[in-house]
Order: structure tokens, then sequence, then C-alpha cells
């Protein structure tokens, strides 16, 4: 009997000291996709990184333009230094013009390339950038409100685990807080932009927008 009390008693415990536990854990949760679209900073940050990728797009396509003439021009000098009806002395000036062409050639195809490559860097490094601010301001607008109303524990609704299912398999939305933090979040709002390129989620940083942009 004594055996059995003392068996009881810890059971009683153990629920005592668990339940209150479990009780003060309150959760609430978010949509992050929903945060980050329609956070204005976000908006602003895409229609920078379209700006300096169609900056990125216009010299590159200048460049190409350069490089197609001298390509006719070298074509033309080839032509010319195999034309039968001119002296050998003036086809070997021509075929010396066409070997320097070629050279200018390979050297505007070698910087085209590195142009390329560095303006692709820049504009990923900018945009991881920024996507990191925007979602550390996401975070602590979510942590503030969360504070605010009791909660301890706040989950990505729209969060996705790494086998691609749903990382919250139910929630009833009561506790959602997205929109009262997407409304703290916006309420600072010191820019112009009313509209941009949509974006979508923040797990998937880099992919392409506009074109070769997304923060997400």
């Amino acid at each position: 009997m004594k055996l059995l009390r003392t068996t009881i008693l810890t059971i009683s415990l153990l629920a005592f000291l668990s339940v209150p536990a479990l009780a003060q854990t309150k959760i609430a949760t978010v949509d992050l996709r929903k945060l980050f679209d329609g956070y204005w900073k976000t908006k602003q940050a895409q229609t920078l990184l379209n700006e300096d990728q169609t900056r990125f797009t216009g010299d590159a396509k200048g460049q190409r333009e350069d490089l197609k003439k001298s390509g006719d021009e070298y074509q033309k000098l080839l032509e010319q230094a195999n034309d039968q009806a001119l002296s050998t002395e003036q086809r070997d000036k021509y075929k010396q013009a066409a070997a320097d062409k070629l050279k200018q050639l390979q050297e505007a195809k070698t910087a085209l390339d590195q142009f390329d490559r560095q303006a692709q860097i820049t504009i990923s490094e900018k945009s991881q950038r920024m996507h990191d601010s925007i979602l550390s301001d996401i975070k602590a607008a979510v942590a503030a409100q969360a504070k605010a109303a009791g909660y301890s524990l706040v989950m990505d609704a729209a969060g996705e685990t790494a086998n691609a299912t749903t990382a919250v398999v139910y929630s009833s939305g009561e506790n959602d807080l997205t929109d009262a933090v997407l409304k703290r979040l916006n309420a600072g709002r010191t820019d112009s932009t009313t509209a941009a390129p949509v974006v979508t989620s923040p797990s998937s940083l880099l992919g392409t927008n506009t074109p070769g942009v997304n923060l997400h």
C-alpha cells in the first residue's frame, strides 16, 4: 500500500509539473510568404534589383553589338585577304589586319564574359543582403507581436519540410498573427513605391524574375 501511494504521488507530481509547462507554451502562426511579399521594403528592394539588372543588360547589349560589328569587319578583312584580284602585297596587308582584328575580337569576348559573370555576382550579393535585412525586420516584428500577445512560440504556416510537405499540418487560424505583423511592418513605410514585381517565397532565394533577379 505504501508503495502504491508513493507511485501515485510520483505520477501526480509529474503531471503537475508537465501540464503547467505545456499550458504556458502558447503557439501562434504566421504566413512568412505573405509577410515577405506584403512588406513594402520587399517591393522597394525588388524594384532596385530590377533597375540594376536592366542597366547591366543594357551595357552587355551594347558590348555585344560592338562585338558583332567587329566580327563583320573581321569577315570582310578575311574576304579581302583571299581576294585573288588583289596583289600579294595587298592580300598580306589584309591578312595582318584580319589577324589584329581577330585578337581584338577575342579580347572583347573575354571582357564581355567577365562583365556578365561580375554582373551576376553583384546582383546576387546585393539580393542576398537585401533578403537578409528584410527577413531580419520580419523576425523582429513577429517577435514583438508575439511577446505583446503572450505567445512563446511562432511557427511559419507556409513553411515546408525537406520532403516538400507543409511543416504545419493543421492550424485553426485563430492564433494567426500575419495581418497584425504585416500592419506593424508597414506602419513606418517611408517610400513612394506603389507597384513592383510580385515575388513569392523566401525559401527560394535567388531564382529568376526580371530577368534573372528575385529576392527569394
